[in-house]
């Protein structure tokens, strides 16, 4: 691992109205764009002045040994004193220890941020370095006239062909069966290639995300890209959150908002909170994250029942923990202890793992991991990499990702059929399926 660089770090205010995703330049290396969105607010940027990549069962260790380091030479300018401004850090990490893809922490040459009304930009140079000559205000002036114009794109199969999937998964159900796990999580992929042979562009995909899924968390770091539901967890100023879902179903044209009152027996929401399945695949994951949150909280709210989210293309059930900081330790150690939850991988842990890397049939990468952000006071936002896609090294193609829950109910072409559901926020984004 290189040696952390000296960096000298600027936040000023100001003012920002309209989409930030319209200020990426068109011309910037894809794998540089960095975001972090959720209703238009957020953190956009661009460009890397430093980074560091790590493997295997220390790659979080690494990584905060480095961000330590960087954080502790900086020279920090911030006049704006908000999460999210002075020096801030993007991450996304395998789901695997024993991935080939590595782990990524990344600090943007050029950050925007923008919350509660409140903008600013931040600008990153390294120690020598002259400040760059545009001012801050200059680069807001700025829009990207190809944002609204999508790649061609076709897709093929991927690892697993989706006829063999509920192969797949009646193995796992008889695995499960025998008594080997309770629950695992299998996920399969798609591949995305351009047309003709160019550059996939991310920054039109990330506007059709944030304002197709704005109430979830639009992210892209290091070539993945995505919108995610769940928050793995969010530190701000000793205060932890994190959000669990587990629980699928499809969300059918004219189904009333979670708000409005069930519409008869038909209402899909109604299946949800009373599936036997989908509850216990629930409870599962709401327990492995409050026995990993609990060695660091003094407080611990734990709801005793789900509540159902609504998203445009499905129904989830989903429970928010919060808690009390006591351990001092930062965002990205807590996203450390919390992965993998049940969520992505299974129960019991460690033979859920195994079980994935026997029937799978591919690398997962950093599809699963955690990606966010984490600011110099330690605080930050780490989602689980979830409705997303990897950019391949050569820039070219995209491998989307979907999984699911499968417990001993499971039904193997009810599952193809929920990774399906689940890879329509990739698809549409990147202009593959109808307006």
């Amino acid at each position: 691992m290189s040696p952390a660089p000296r960096l000298r770090v600027r936040s000023v205010a100001v003012d920002v109205t309209g989409d930030l995703l319209t200020r990426i330049p068109d011309e910037v290396d894809p794998r540089e764009v960095v975001t972090w969105l959720r209703e238009g607010d957020g953190l956009v940027g661009w460009g890397t002045v430093a980074s560091v990549s790590t493997s295997g069962v220390d790659r979080f260790e690494d990584a905060e040994r480095w961000w330590e380091a960087l954080r502790d030479a900086a020279a920090v300018e911030d006049e704006v004193r908000l999460p999210g401004s002075g020096l801030v850090a993007f991450g996304s990490f395998a789901f695997a220890a024993g991935s080939t893809d590595p782990s990524v922490l990344t600090v943007p040459r050029v950050l925007m941020g923008r919350r509660d009304g409140l903008a600013w930009v931040t600008q990153v140079v390294t120690e020598g370095e002259p400040w760059p000559p545009d001012h801050p205000a200059e680069l807001l002036g700025r829009s990207n006239p190809m944002l609204g114009t999508l790649d061609p794109l076709i897709e093929a199969e991927g690892s697993v062909p989706a006829s063999a999937w509920p192969g797949v998964i009646s193995r796992a159900v008889e695995r499960i069966d025998d008594g080997e796990v309770e629950k695992v999580v299998l996920a399969r992929d798609v591949v995305v290639r351009h047309r003709e042979g160019r550059v996939v562009r991310l920054a039109p995909v990330l506007e059709r995300l944030e304002k197709r899924y704005a109430a979830t968390w639009t992210f892209a770091v290091a070539g993945l890209v995505g919108a995610t539901p769940e928050m793995l967890v969010r530190l701000q100023a000793g205060r932890a959150r994190s959000r669990v879902l587990a629980g699928t179903i499809r969300r059918s044209n004219g189904i009333p908002l979670p708000s409005e009152p069930a519409q008869g027996p038909n209402d899909p929401r109604l299946h949800l909170v009373t599936s036997t399945k989908d509850l216990d695949e629930h409870a599962f994951a709401v327990r492995s994250v409050s026995a990993a949150l609990a060695p660091h909280c003094s407080e611990l709210h734990v709801p005793e029942a789900p509540y159902v989210l609504e998203l445009p293309d499905v129904y989830h059930l989903a429970s928010d923990l919060t808690g009390t900081m006591a351990s001092g330790a930062t965002s990205l150690r807590l996203a450390a202890a919390l992965h993998p939850t049940a969520a992505v991988c299974g129960t019991p842990t460690e033979a859920a793992a195994r079980v994935i890397g026997e029937l799978e049939g591919m690398d997962r990468g950093r599809y699963a991991g955690p990606v966010g952000w984490m600011d110099g006071s330690g605080d930050g936002d780490w989602g689980i990499a979830l409705r997303c896609g990897e950019l391949s090294a050569d820039r070219r193609s995209v491998r989307l990702f979907a999984g699911g829950g499968i417990v001993a109910a499971s039904d193997p072409e009810a599952e193809l059929a929920e990774t399906e559901m689940k890879l329509t926020a990739m698809r549409h984004a990147l202009g593959l399926l109808a307006p």
